[in-house]
């Protein structure tokens, strides 16, 4: 913040985070130096307790989605709704076709209800109050502590996401998703390694 080129230290208290466009914006002269200081000492994300919406980009005629290593592949040319996972009858991972675009939505949870991260049609939000998350390329990370992921989603564009990790929760009736397995925690039944392909209604469904 004090800018290096000119100060030639580095100084912990002097160092912040930008994104990709205020970065930019920073590097270009658009954005002053004391509205970046202002800026890291009320930092708008732990105003709001969200990040910034971050929007991801799916098209096609098909859609791929794994969840805990059971996967469903949908086509659109059967219905232009895939409900990936429903929960009490509500879908919670549902694929969207409209205008040649794919839309995703989904939510998950952390176990104390708290939600962790939002899709709404495609604009991904997730909560600033987690130790640490981490988007590298396209694979995202939520963490409660060290070594403890709370969530773990790979986005594969166009068509594809794969959930590893992570709580689906709708009315009391929580879903646990592991790297092999999905769990219904309300009726203790384990679905392991399913293939469901082309269905024009609800893949899984709890």
């Amino acid at each position: 913040m004090a800018e290096w080129s000119k100060t030639k230290r580095h100084v912990a208290s002097e160092i912040t985070l930008l994104c990709n466009f205020h970065h930019a914006e920073k590097t270009r002269g658009f954005l002053s130096a004391a509205d970046v200081v202002k800026a890291d000492g009320n930092p708008k994300n732990l105003r709001t307790s969200d990040s910034a919406p971050y929007n991801l980009h799916f098209s096609g005629e098909v859609c791929l989605v794994n969840i805990g290593g059971n996967r469903v592949l949908h086509y659109f040319s059967h219905s232009p709704v895939a409900n990936a996972l429903m929960i009490d009858g509500f879908p919670v991972i549902k694929f969207e076709q409209s205008n040649e675009h794919l839309l995703l939505s989904l939510r998950i949870y952390g176990r104390g209800g708290r939600r962790l991260l939002e899709i709404d049609e495609n604009e991904l939000v997730y909560s600033v109050d987690s130790w640490d998350i981490e988007l590298v390329g396209t694979a995202l990370t939520i963490r409660d502590g060290l070594r403890k992921i709370l969530a773990e989603i790979k986005f594969d564009p166009p068509q594809g996401i794969t959930i590893s990790r992570g709580i689906f929760a709708r009315g009391g009736h929580v879903i646990r998703v592991e790297p092999d397995y999905l769990l219904d925690e309300k009726w203790n039944v384990r679905m392991v390694d399913t293939h469901s392909e082309g269905c024009s209604g609800a893949a899984f469904s709890f």
